[in-house]
């Protein structure tokens, strides 16, 4: 429930960039099957992901019921082939991600359908090749085929990266370069871009690790290394940022925080230039073996070309039950109170979660929340 008028569900941000714990609007879960095989001394493994996916509380609730249910992965890898006995070979709908937890989202998102090789070793580190396909959306008309939306036949995208660098003690280094280009196959010429992804991952800081994002990315390529805005961005859109997030567990007390900065530059139609910042954490306190303290605090301010600066404040606090007293143990059945607040200018955006009604600039919002992996 939430203290917002009209609204059954309420969540806070700025934009899609949200403090999840206590924060959830909708419904999500994915399984997954996955068949390891063995044949004359070659290793397959086959997977397949199925997902659901429902921003009301019941399918049948939503708007379109039939896109609740998905594939989020379907693909088969292969290893152990005379040509290269040590890479790994992939071809299908398969994910290539890394996130930061709690605010649910992934700073490098390579996902996709397409094919790849990898776990190439170079002496110093491994290699790998991938490449993607987006394709538009047809437009049929009376069940006859007849064009891609705007003409173009999608966009597609390479990655070569060299990871398992290993640069410090338990610390590695991972390289990412992408290109990619609109195909205009007789339709509309698509547009190009590129980009670039440093990460550094840190095992064993303070039991629990640390992440480390550089970024950069211009026309048709996004930031997190995919595609932006389906292949429509010239050159005159240019993006960089840099994310610094530890987690860690210490007797009872663990948790997980990030500070983020991004500077997005666009022609004056499409916004201009704007930087955006983010600053928080969440902490869980083990007071028994079952039971949790979970607190969650977000600090995030967008600043648009001639705008003002929008700013929002997000605060949970609740008890969880737990398999184990540690951050990352699961399954956790949440109990919860979330308290937002946000300036004049960042109720008044549109583009931030839920559209939070511009005459209020604070509400609170209380409930369950469950969260599983296995």
């Amino acid at each position: 429930a939430t203290s917002v008028s009209g609204k059954s569900r309420q969540c806070y941000g700025i934009g899609e960039f949200k403090y999840r714990l206590g924060n959830e609007c909708d419904f999500y879960g994915e399984f997954q099957l996955a068949q390891a095989m063995k044949a004359d001394g070659v290793d397959f493994n086959a997977v397949l992901m199925t997902n659901y996916y429902s921003p009301a509380t019941e399918s049948d609730k939503s708007a379109n019921p039939a896109d609740n249910f998905g594939v989020e992965q379907a693909y088969v890898e292969m290893k152990g082939v005379d040509i290269a006995p040590q890479a790994l070979f992939w071809m299908g709908k398969r994910r290539d991600r890394d996130d930061v937890h709690i605010v649910d989202t992934f700073f490098t998102n390579m996902s996709g359908v397409g094919a790849g090789i990898e776990n190439i070793d170079v002496g110093f580190g491994k290699f790998g090749v991938a490449g993607y396909k987006n394709d538009s959306p047809a437009n049929y008309i009376d069940g006859q085929h007849i064009t891609t939306v705007g003409g173009n036949n999608g966009v597609g995208r390479l990655h070569a990266q060299l990871y398992d660098i290993p640069v410090n003690p338990d610390g590695k280094l991972r390289l990412v370069a992408t290109y990619s280009k609109g195909d205009s196959q007789g339709g509309i010429k698509g547009q190009s871009g590129y980009g670039f992804n440093v990460e550094h991952v840190q095992d064993k800081f303070f039991g629990g690790g640390n992440h480390i994002w550089l970024q950069y990315a211009e026309g048709s390529t996004d930031i997190n290394q995919g595609i932006s805005d389906n292949g429509s961005h010239g050159s005159d859109y240019k993006t960089w940022r840099i994310v610094e997030s530890p987690s860690w567990q210490v007797g009872s007390f663990g948790g997980q925080a990030i500070a983020m900065y991004q500077h997005n530059e666009a022609p004056s139609s499409a916004g201009g230039k704007s930087n955006f910042y983010s600053i928080g954490g969440r902490g869980s306190w083990g007071l028994t073996k079952n039971l949790k303290w979970l607190t969650e605090i977000g600090y995030s301010s967008l600043k648009p070309d001639g705008g003002k600066n929008e700013n929002v404040t997000k605060v949970t606090v609740g008890p969880a039950l737990s398999t184990g007293p540690d951050f990352w143990k699961r399954p956790e059945l949440r109990l919860y109170v979330t308290y937002a607040d946000y300036n004049k200018a960042a109720a008044q955006d549109t583009a931030n979660n839920y559209n939070f009604p511009a005459n209020k600039t604070s509400a609170v919002s209380y409930g369950a929340q469950l969260e599983i992996w296995f």
